[in-house]
């Protein structure tokens, strides 16, 4: 089965994505797309970013459509991956921009070699995977990166590093997110 998103901002404005219906699987809602990118909205410019549980890639074709310069989308689930990939052609998007790794982010995080400036950390919630992907994403991340995490619970409980300064957050419903600054202690 297909869904939809739609794309809020940026370039891409209004265009309308599908993605598989796969369990775990929720895209990151309009409204709080919209606060995420109203945050970063001077610092996704030229972007190298980082989805760590990519999904529908409702945040990855979000930072493309707003400017990051490249992408690197993580997603173990091969149909899911199907849709991402026929979505990356359909935007036009060149392997310059966007990178699919089709694996999990544990298999991909020791390989990747970048520094990124923007990571997204948004695991499916019943996997409760913030702690070890933020640990393992962390080496990545530039000083002063950003990291956007997304959460069903109180953001205290999640046991990110401590390099990880909250300098925002918001709640919709059940949801909570925040925005992270690493700062090299």
């Amino acid at each position: 089965m297909k869904n939809q998103l739609r794309i809020i901002g940026g370039q891409w404005k209004r265009r309308q994505l599908t993605f598989t219906s796969a369990e775990g699987l929720r895209p990151t809602p309009d409204r709080i797309r919209e606060t995420i990118f109203n945050w970063l909205m001077w610092d996704i410019q030229n972007a190298n970013v980082l989805d760590l549980c990519t999904g529908s890639g409702a945040l990855s074709f979000e930072a493309l459509s707003r400017g990051a310069a490249q992408v690197v989308m993580i997603e173990p689930n091969r149909i899911q991956a199907e849709f991402l990939t026929n979505n990356l052609q359909l935007l036009k998007v060149t392997s310059q921009h966007a990178k699919l790794k089709v694996t999990t982010a544990q298999q991909a995080l020791p390989n990747l070699k970048e520094q990124f400036d923007v990571v997204f950390l948004d695991p499916p919630y019943a996997l409760n995977l913030w702690q070890e992907l933020a640990e393992l994403a962390d080496p990545l991340i530039q000083n002063n990166g950003f990291i956007y995490v997304e959460a069903d619970r109180d953001l205290t409980q999640l046991q990110l590093p401590r390099s990880w300064q909250q300098i925002k957050n918001t709640k919709a419903g059940s949801v909570r997110c925040g925005l992270y600054q690493k700062i090299t202690l």
